[in-house]
């Protein structure tokens, strides 16, 4: 079955879907204690959270580059998740949603959150035909995200490094076998539809 170009999948519950992080180990394994960021988390910075595993692993080399080597597995509110692509703006100027590139500045400019489109990967790390969501929070999206979405952290770096042996050893099956168990996101009342022409 042939995916659409622009789907969210997920792991997910009737009310929290798990997005992936990676930080150096002085933020990464305190987060893990403690439940939330530390002090020295910077709610200034945009923080960007992954629902794609195999995206993760991509971005943070499956936590091998410099002050990425802790993956961390972020179980949080839908509600919140929804309010975030709900307030959310594309990164990019799209001529098919935007009526010019002045109202796509205002827009990206007013919100709290946005949205980028990247090559979903497979276990080698190559891009795959279709896409997958990456969601930027800054402001009052990052204060919500640390202080009321999360409601658990864990460290998936073991995880991480056991499917890449197992990719780097030519096992591919053992490798799928371990992945989280994405679905396509359900996106009704038109949640994406701002978000993609």
């Amino acid at each position: 079955m042939e995916r659409p170009q622009r789907e969210i999948r997920a792991v997910y519950g009737a009310s929290t879907i798990t997005v992936y992080q990676a930080y150096s180990p002085e933020l990464g394994l305190p987060a893990v204690r403690e439940g939330r960021f530390p002090a020295s988390w910077k709610r200034s910075r945009m923080t960007w959270i992954k629902p794609s595993f195999l995206w993760m692993m991509y971005r943070c080399g499956w936590g091998t580059k410099p002050g990425q080597e802790t993956v961390l597995a972020v179980e949080i509110a839908r509600d919140g998740f929804e309010w975030a692509l709900r307030n959310a703006c594309l990164s990019s100027y799209d001529r098919g949603l935007h009526p010019d590139r002045g109202t796509w500045q205002r827009r990206l400019k007013r919100s709290p959150t946005r949205v980028q489109w990247d090559p979903e990967r497979d276990l080698h790390l190559q891009p795959l035909p279709y896409r997958s969501l990456q969601l930027g929070l800054s402001g009052e999206a990052v204060e919500r995200y640390a202080d009321e979405w999360i409601l658990s952290i864990s460290d998936v770096t073991p995880l991480a490094r056991e499917i890449h042996e197992l990719v780097g050893g030519g096992d591919l099956d053992a490798a799928t076998r371990l992945l989280p168990e994405e679905r396509p996101y359900p996106a009704e009342g038109g949640l994406l539809a701002h978000l993609h022409s």
